[in-house]
């Protein structure tokens, strides 16, 4: 649903890390923004949107950044970690809607994200294939679900964990109980 013009929507978490990165890099080579702008091919402008938060760039604005602060592309996408306590608070979840949330993505030679999946009874969630050499782990949390590859689906319940390959069809589903699981994704990063 598009809002109305000039309504300014909240930044997205990805959009602020990019930024973040690309001001932190900036200012790490010692180099103005107007600077940078210059090498990159960009406008002030869209530089400041970018740092600030407020941008979607394109792989092509990235990498020519990346190559204006020499470094690599992927130093842009990194995420700094936070050593201390993370919490993230539980949500509400209206009856019979399928919740999944992103809790925190993890970088250690893999790219790892944690998930919360919560369904309700008499549910079934088709997965796409992720990309090759995707494991997905599933800690069930409470309730009973069938989950795994589409061809061989596993029967979970609450305290079970499974690890399947995520790279092919697989499948969640639920019969006469809900489920809340806990989803650990680890993709291989890209190089």
């Amino acid at each position: 649903m598009a809002g109305s013009p000039g309504e300014r929507r909240p930044a997205s978490s990805t959009a602020v890390a990019v930024g973040a990165q690309i001001r932190r890099r900036r200012e790490q080579r010692g180099m103005s923004s107007a600077e940078l702008a210059r090498r990159a091919g960009l406008s002030k402008a869209t530089l400041s949107h970018l740092e600030a938060g407020r941008g979607n760039p394109t792989i092509e604005t990235l990498d020519a950044l990346a190559v204006a602060l020499r470094i690599p592309l992927t130093d842009l996408l990194a995420r700094d970690t936070d050593p201390g306590p993370v919490f993230v608070a539980g949500t509400e979840l209206p009856d019979g809607e399928v919740g999944r949330e992103l809790l925190r993505r993890i970088s250690s030679g893999n790219s790892l994200e944690i998930w919360r999946l919560r369904m309700p009874p008499h549910t079934q969630l088709d997965g796409v294939p992720h990309a090759t050499g995707t494991i997905e782990h599933l800690l069930v949390a409470s309730g009973r679900l069938t989950a795994g590859p589409t061809d061989d689906p596993t029967d979970l319940s609450g305290g079970d964990l499974l690890a399947f390959a995520g790279d092919a069809p697989h499948l969640y589903r639920t019969g006469a109980d809900h489920a809340d699981v806990t989803v650990v994704i680890a993709s291989p990063i890209i190089s």
